[in-house]
């Protein structure tokens, strides 16, 4: 029997092992403010489409568009006619269009946290180096920037043309300026709210349609309580029916410090005293929002 020769080795073959062997890391330790600011420029980015599929980014562009068209037609308006002043004061643009800002948040608070809950991502973030607070304060302030955005661009729409039609500079810098602290207000609140409600579920549907319901019911019950009220002579207990709404907080917080009109039956506004109050609520709710939130992720991170 005869012996087996060797396979021959192919013409040109360039076969090579190369033994690199194990190489130590000696660059920079970034640590767990680079893995924060990664998380919420990802989340930010993330809230707009950005950095996704096409189809993810037709809705929050969409909304953003929706915001900023009406402030180039107020604006064309003036321009066009002269006026003396805009259609519509900058504090009072936000409560006008809150039914697209609560359908942003309906939509983008589930997809900041509701896929990391549904694909077990969460236990991974915190394998990092971040911790639950620093995973919390990324979502949180990448929500409440992503609203900020939506809303105060069509104030500065607004505010560049209201110059450009030559109204005076002074009051519509100072209206631009108690614009700009209203939708802060209001994006820390409603990111709050949002974040909080989605948190509760992985199941992305059941999170927008709990936001929707929270944001949209509870401004429809309150502004007919109010109206109810006020028909009927109890003009005193407006102000503190608008307590029970987000809308009609950051309404009663605007109307009472920030010069603004109020939407309330009758443009009866909070007082000084019941603007105070409504300050402290909104302040404890964007707290409360964000212990809340602290409380979910330590026990979601276990």
């Amino acid at each position: 029997m005869a012996a087996e020769q060797p396979l021959a080795t192919p013409a040109g073959d360039q076969t090579r092992i190369h033994n690199i062997g194990y190489r130590t890391y000696d660059g920079p330790r970034l640590g767990r403010s680079y893995a924060t600011r990664s998380l919420y420029s990802q989340s930010l980015r993330g809230a707009y489409g950005l950095g996704r599929s096409v189809k993810s980014k037709v809705l929050p562009m969409l909304l953003f568009v929706v915001m900023c068209v009406p402030a180039a037609i107020m604006v064309a308006v003036a321009v066009a006619t002269k006026a003396k002043d805009l259609p519509v004061d900058y504090t009072r643009y936000a409560i006008i269009m809150q039914a697209v800002i609560s359908l942003y948040v309906a939509s983008q608070a589930p997809q900041s946290v509701s896929r990391d809950l549904r694909f077990k991502t969460v236990p991974l973030y915190f394998s990092r180096p971040i911790e639950s607070a620093d995973y919390v304060r990324a979502k949180f302030a990448a929500l409440a920037s992503a609203l900020f955005i939506l809303t105060a661009a069509p104030l500065l729409v607004l505010y560049v043309g209201a110059l450009l039609a030559k109204l005076d500079f002074g009051d519509q810098t100072e209206g631009f300026a108690q614009g700009l602290v209203s939708v802060a207000l209001l994006s820390l609140l409603f990111a709050g709210i949002g974040l909080v409600i989605a948190a509760v579920t992985p199941r992305r549907g059941f999170g927008i349609a709990a936001v929707i319901a929270v944001l949209t019911i509870s401004y429809g019950a309150v502004s007919t309580l109010q109206a109810i009220a006020d028909a009927q002579g109890s003009g005193s207990a407006v102000p503190w029916i608008g307590l029970f709404s987000p809308i009609t907080l950051i309404d009663g917080v605007q109307s009472a410090f920030l010069g603004a009109t109020s939407a309330y039956p009758g443009g009866i506004g909070p007082s000084y005293a019941e603007g105070v109050v409504y300050v402290l609520v909104v302040l404890g709710l964007i707290a409360a929002a964000y212990g809340l939130l602290l409380r979910r992720y330590r026990k979601v991170g276990l």
